[in-house]
């Protein structure tokens, strides 16, 4: 690949509608992104969502080297689940933490890998490894396993195994941890005042027994973190954060995502091109961008210019690309075109439901 296409496969875009637009193809085709994120706009149907997806990376395979598209959603569980019913639906983290069953966790990311990967999906931006210590938090909450890092570590782990030995890519996230957050960094940039120990005893257990459980991605948070980097940037932009703690002393050696650059923690305070090159050079592999098609390509050309003029080494873009590759070999592929009767069988199936039941009635 040349430089253009290795930067391409450096974004992970979102896109509006539920067909392939303009723009979408333009991205693919011409920049050569590495993948593409699902919300509910994009979505009618599971049969709608699944030729869709079947058309996005025939056209990737078909008009970009034959390079498969990372295709990820944000389905946890609770009120973060893209795809609804006859999909098998979950109630949030916190209900699964009330089981303590580190079985009943693998079984949820089982089903969740099973179901995503019938439609076309190689990854899953799940599970949240945050720990929820703050209850005036408006943004965690639920979404976490609970207020005990043990807790958080045991099951956000079987979840991880259980999406992974059924062919979908986990990805652990907030790093270094949003529970503790009082703010939603949706709308602006948190600060939270903890210094490096107190990270280690509580926030970063969970990503730590995540990466020796062998979880193939990490995301990071929009959350200014003053004790550990003392500019007023994101973690996402912290070259302290991402290759000091998550790198060199957590050991982390697979892809590290980005969380939206269009949340307002960023935009509230820096351009998508400053962004863009900030979260490169602190370590970030992949950039989420999840609505703007113009920022997107103003993203693109703004690390393409950082690359050419120095500010950006090429080897942060070489060895970004090679995490990348190793993780698509590892889950991209070529997909068959969907048998709607062969869907109707696996997504939400008795036995599946069941599960979900069960966890439900932890309450």
């Amino acid at each position: 690949m040349n430089l253009q296409k290795k930067i391409g496969q450096m974004l992970f875009a979102g896109f509006q509608g539920t067909t392939v637009t303009p723009e979408l193809r333009k991205l693919i085709e011409d920049y050569h992104i590495g993948g593409v994120i699902f919300f509910t706009r994009n979505i009618e149907d599971v049969f709608q969502l699944a030729d869709l997806i079947y058309e996005i990376q025939e056209i990737a395979c078909n008009k970009t080297d034959g390079v498969p598209l990372l295709i990820g959603v944000d389905q946890e569980g609770g009120r973060v689940a893209r795809i609804k019913e006859p999909f098998t639906v979950f109630p949030p983290a916190r209900i699964l933490g009330r089981s303590r069953s580190e079985e009943l966790a693998y079984k949820q990311g089982m089903i969740q890998a099973i179901e995503i990967k019938a439609l076309g999906f190689n990854i899953d931006f799940a599970p949240v490894l945050d720990v929820d210590t703050n209850t005036e938090n408006p943004v965690i909450g639920d979404r976490a396993f609970g207020s005990d890092a043990g807790l958080v570590s045991l099951l956000g782990c079987s979840v991880i195994k259980g999406l992974q030995e059924n062919g979908v890519a986990a990805c652990g996230k907030h790093f270094p941890g949003h529970g503790d957050a009082s703010v939603d960094s949706h709308l602006e940039l948190p600060a939270l005042i903890h210094d490096i120990e107190r990270l280690k005893r509580l926030e970063l257990a969970p990503f730590n027994a995540a990466i020796k459980e062998g979880v193939e991605s990490i995301m990071t948070a929009h959350i200014y973190f003053p004790e550990i980097d003392s500019e007023k940037i994101p973690a996402t932009f912290s070259e302290k954060i991402i290759n000091g703690i998550l790198r060199k002393e957590s050991g982390f050696k697979g892809v590290v995502f980005s969380d939206d650059l269009e949340m307002k923690a960023v935009e509230n305070n820096f351009t998508i091109e400053d962004a863009s090159v900030r979260s490169i050079k602190a370590g970030i592999d992949m950039l989420l961008i999840c609505r703007s098609y113009e920022k997107q390509i103003k993203a693109f050309e703004a690390i393409l210019k950082g690359v050419e003029n120095g500010e950006i080494s090429k080897k942060l873009i070489e060895k970004s690309n090679r995490r990348i590759s190793v993780l698509k070999r590892k889950y991209a592929e070529k997909i068959e075109k969907p048998d709607s009767k062969e869907l109707l069988k696996v997504l939400g199936s008795e036995e599946h439901r069941k599960i979900a039941v069960k966890i439900a009635e932890m309450k």
